[in-house]
């Protein structure tokens, strides 16, 4: 069995949502402690989120350059973005950001990894899969726009990344995971180890 984490629900006796955005929103619920007190707990609902480690045949990872605003920083990160669907095949979803946000394709997909990013505040959970096989996408790129339409892009040895994250260089959280288990797989049981691209994700469930 081994260590593994157990889904499990506290009473909440009263619930409410202060803000509605776009595509999130803040809940605040009050929420019974073992010890009978009652608390309120404020944290933000978000759909979901895909990320893509793409991975070239000379063992670089294809990385974007993008601004985000919340921190004020320019990140290096991976293909990734938000379950747009409810109930969308979160495989599908990778597809679609891979082709927009590099204008790629892969022939062989995995699943590497299952992430809550802030579980102290925000529900949002993300699957990052692996990606291999990769050439261009067919047809014209796709139209970006708003931060998108700074981003740069670039291919990078995944040591070298491995690298930039140990030193304090890399911080975006789906990179970071991303390039320290593909790392960890390559040294340890090996790719074809890895959950089939289409394996169930109890966090965000969804239809074929």
């Amino acid at each position: 069995m081994g260590f593994q984490d157990t889904p499990e629900e506290w009473q909440v006796t009263a619930t409410e949502t202060p803000f509605t955005g776009n595509k999130t929103s803040v809940r605040t619920d009050e929420v019974v402690m073992p010890d009978g007190r009652v608390v309120r707990r404020d944290y933000q609902v978000h759909p979901g989120s895909v990320a893509v480690l793409a991975l070239d045949d000379e063992g670089r990872v294809l990385v974007l350059r993008q601004y985000r605003h919340p921190v004020r920083h320019k990140l290096w990160e991976i293909p990734a973005g938000l379950l747009d669907i409810p109930g969308e095949n979160p495989l599908h979803a990778a597809q679609r950001e891979l082709y927009e946000e590099a204008h790629a394709k892969a022939e062989d997909w995995r699943v590497l990894t299952d992430v809550y990013t802030t579980p102290g505040g925000c529900d949002e959970a993300v699957r990052i899969f692996l990606a291999r096989d990769l050439s261009e996408a067919d047809g014209e790129r796709f139209e970006v726009s708003e931060e998108e339409a700074d981003m740069e892009l670039a291919r990078v040895p995944l040591q070298e990344l491995v690298r930039g994250v140990l030193a304090g260089d890399l911080h975006n959280n789906c990179l970071v995971v991303g390039v320290l288990s593909l790392a960890t797989v390559l040294a340890g049981d090996g790719i074809e180890s890895l959950r089939p691209a289409e394996a169930p994700w109890p966090a965000r469930p969804f239809k074929d």
